[in-house]
């Protein structure tokens, strides 16, 4: 166990390697993947992932866009902020600062889980401007009942708790907590793409910033704004994800009802991990 992931250790053999590059931004050293050619396509992964999400989708996108993927403050082999607490505002400032720095602007955005938030944050506040949005089984809308009270609250308790980090993160080097938890989001991985979740969930800074996000996570204002949204949204929701059921596109479609709803079948959560071809189409339709 380690307190944060090492380049040349968790990252020997990490995806598209030859594609990274390491970025200073808002006080920060980024990790950034940027491969191909062609229009600028935006990657923002989910909570408690990385670069590694898009090892085999990144590549089939790149044969149409240069392809621009961080791993976000804290996560990966990212940075984190010292006193920040890693709210939506704060990432889609994050965000949009690495972007300044890139000196790029994207075409277009796909964000996978809070991934997808963050981008619809950034579009509606117009710090990007692309004309396509693609939302990957986006976490778009709060835990309903009782769960929207708790599931926060036992956040941020742990994020206060300083032994909850270490105590996660030692869980994580058993490779069967980390199978369960993939599969408690509906996706079924092999090995390799289990053991990049293990390697980074066994550092306690990527296990602190993915509680921090939790933590302080509050959909409320993107909902009440996304009418204002003007960039065109596409949906992806997939039939079997356990995390973000497909009835949330739907109910994000009845707020947006210019949106698009497309439910890919069978596939879980990490669907763009499961089955890359299909999501790559589906993106590259949405895209260009």
């Amino acid at each position: 166990m380690r307190s944060k992931p090492v380049w040349d250790i968790e990252g020997r053999d990490w995806p598209n390697r030859t594609a990274s590059t390491f970025v200073k931004a808002d006080g920060l050293t980024w990790h950034v993947q940027i491969l191909g050619q062609g229009p600028c396509l935006l990657l923002l992964h989910g909570t408690g992932a990385a670069t590694h999400s898009w090892r085999d989708l990144a590549p089939l996108l790149s044969r149409h866009f240069t392809v621009i993927a961080p791993d976000l403050p804290g996560h990966g082999f990212t940075d984190l902020y010292a006193h920040r607490p890693l709210s939506m505002p704060r990432m889609a400032a994050a965000v949009t600062a690495l972007l300044t720095r890139l000196g790029t602007k994207p075409d277009a955005v796909v964000g996978h889980s809070a991934g997808a938030a963050i981008a619809i944050r950034m579009a509606i506040d117009e710090t990007i401007n692309p004309h396509a949005l693609v939302s990957l089984n986006g976490a778009l809308m709060p835990f309903s009942g009782l769960g929207g009270v708790l599931f926060p609250a036992l956040a941020r308790l742990l994020f206060v708790n300083p032994l909850a980090a270490t105590l996660m993160a030692w869980r994580a080097s058993n490779p069967d907590t980390v199978a369960h938890i993939i599969d408690q989001t509906g996706s079924t991985l092999d090995a390799r793409g289990l053991d990049f979740y293990a390697r980074l969930w066994r550092t306690t800074r990527h296990v602190e910033a993915a509680l921090s996000q939790m933590a302080n996570w509050d959909l409320r204002p993107l909902l009440f704004d996304l009418p204002r949204l003007r960039v065109p949204l596409t949906l992806v929701a997939s039939e079997n994800d356990h995390a973000v059921p497909a009835r949330v596109a739907r109910e994000i479609k009845s707020l947006k009802t210019s949106s698009t709803v497309i439910v890919v079948p069978k596939l879980g959560h990490l669907a763009h991990e499961e089955a890359p071809p299909s999501l790559a189409e589906i993106i590259i339709k949405a895209c260009i």
